[in-house]
C-alpha cells in the first residue's frame, strides 16, 4: 500500500469520525472504510473484549456472518489478542487452532486495540487469497487503528 493510500485512509477516517462520539457508529464507519477501500478482502471489522465473559465478541464488520465470540488465545483474533501483538497469517489454514468463520477466506492480518493499558478489543481484516497482506499493510493498519483510538471511548 503506498504512502498516499494510506495517508488518504486515515485522513478520511479522521474527516468521518471526528465529530461522532458514539464508538458503535464510529467502529462501524471504520469497517465500512476498509471494506470499500482496501481491495482483495472479503471481511473487515472489530471483536471487542468482554471481560465478564473473558472473550472476544463480534463487533461492527463488514462481510459474510462471523464467529460471535472467540476465547482469548484461540484463533488469529484470540492470539493477536492475548499476545499484544499484530498479526499477518498468509494461510490461515496452517495456524494451528484457526478458527474458520468463513471458508473462503486464506489469510489473514489482526491488530490489537489498546488505549491508556486498556485492551479493547482486535481489528481483523481477511482475504480471499493466500499471501494478501504485507508488513506495510500492518504499518497502515496500525496507524488507523491510533486514528480511531483519538474518537473512541470504551
Amino acid at each position: 500500500m503506498s504512502r498516499t493510500i494510506k495517508f488518504m485512509l486515515n485522513k478520511q477516517l479522521d474527516a468521518i469520525i471526528k465529530e461522532e462520539k458514539n464508538t458503535v457508529a464510529n467502529l462501524s464507519n471504520a469497517s465500512a472504510l476498509l471494506f470499500d477501500q482496501l481491495s482483495n478482502i472479503n471481511w473487515a471489522g472489530f471483536y471487542l473484549w468482554d471481560p465478564e465473559d473473558d472473550e472476544l465478541v463480534l463487533g461492527p464488520f463488514q462481510g459474510k456472518v462471523a464467529c460471535i465470540r472467540i476465547k482469548q488465545g484461540e484463533g488469529v483474533c484470540g492470539t493477536a489478542f492475548k499476545e499484544q501483538q499484530s498479526l499477518i497469517v498468509d494461510d490461515v489454514h496452517l495456524f494451528p487452532g484457526h478458527i474458520a468463520c468463513d471458508a473462503a477466506s486464506q489469510s489473514e492480518i489482526v491488530v490489537p486495540i489498546t488505549k491508556n493499558g486498556k485492551q479493547i478489543g482486535i481489528l481483523d481484516i481477511d482475504a480471499p487469497i493466500k499471501n494478501r497482506f504485507s508488513e506495510e499493510d500492518r504499518s497502515m493498519l496500525e496507524e488507523f487503528v491510533a486514528v480511531l483510538l483519538q474518537y473512541i471511548d470504551i
